[in-house]
């Protein structure tokens, strides 16, 4: 669907989780982030930037909400000042999956109400992607009083749309922009895999610790990535439940001292053989 339009991207902030960095500016794929998102609007006639002037965008409109850093309803504010089609694309400046195919499906979605909003893989309104009738979001403005885009936004009843590819996602942490990798989804999902595989090792190591000093021993004498293999080999080979049972019952023998330097070793062979012999 072929609307006249402008956009206007929110570029300012303080991006605090990111200790103050120049979240716009920060790289994606090898380019910034806000010139990622500036692509996915090529057909605006105007395109509309509150934030500081960047130089990878020629003839875009620069302007800044007072005081800069006031928050998101100022930006808008300031950026709606600049708009004369009679629709805009209000986003964040920080979609780095948000592609030019998604804003068309948005402005698809929005024929017949006040606008589209995106939703999230939990179904919640992204306010910061989405398209809006102008006058509609004038009005709201002009009568608005609050801080709050949904409190702004929300009473317009926009059209929610799933959409493929993630294009809601946004980049607010340092985990979120290694989960953004080279701007691909899939990268994405690779990413959020190694950082909740890093966080487990990290929960893991300090209940480790943990333990370790509730019970009195030395955490140098425990070698952990041994346990995880053995307990991984029983619950596979035998069981599930097998494996804290095998954990607990290794700790007896070594208290008890007839535990020997490859009883571990030994253990894992156990839970081998057990899963040939009753495979076969």
């Amino acid at each position: 669907m072929s609307v006249r339009h402008d956009a206007c991207i929110l570029a300012g902030g303080m991006a605090r989780r990111l200790g103050g960095q120049d979240k716009p500016g920060l790289h994606v794929g090898g380019r910034p982030l806000v010139e990622r998102v500036a692509a996915a609007v090529p057909d605006a006639r105007r395109l509309i930037v509150v934030g500081s002037p960047r130089p990878g965008l020629p003839g875009a409109v620069f302007l800044r909400e007072r005081p800069p850093g006031a928050g998101p309803v100022p930006a808008l504010r300031a950026g709606m000042t600049a708009v004369t089609a009679p629709w805009v694309a209000l986003l964040a400046a920080d979609l780095p999956f948000l592609t030019a195919g998604h804003v068309s499906a948005l402005f698809a979605a929005a024929k017949g109400a006040a606008g589209a909003v995106l939703l999230d893989e939990e179904d919640r309104q992204q306010w910061l992607a989405g398209v809006w009738r102008t006058a509609e979001l004038t009005r709201a403005l002009d009568g608005y009083e609050g801080r709050s885009l949904h409190g702004l936004l929300g009473p317009l009843g926009p059209v929610g749309l799933r959409l493929p590819g993630k294009p809601w996602f946004d980049c607010d942490t340092p985990d979120d922009l290694l989960r953004a990798g080279d701007g691909e989804p899939d990268a994405a999902e690779n990413a959020d895999k190694a950082v909740d595989e890093e966080r487990a090792m990290n929960v893991l190591e300090e209940w480790t610790e943990l333990v370790c000093r509730e019970l009195g021993v030395d955490p140098a004498r425990v070698d952990r990535d041994a346990v995880l293999d053995l307990t991984k080999e029983v619950a596979h080979g035998v069981a599930r439940p097998a494996a804290p049972l095998t954990a607990y019952l290794l700790g007896l023998a070594q208290g008890a001292g007839t535990a020997g330097d490859d009883t571990l070793k030994r253990l894992i062979e156990l839970a081998q053989e057990w899963e040939r012999k009753t495979g076969d």
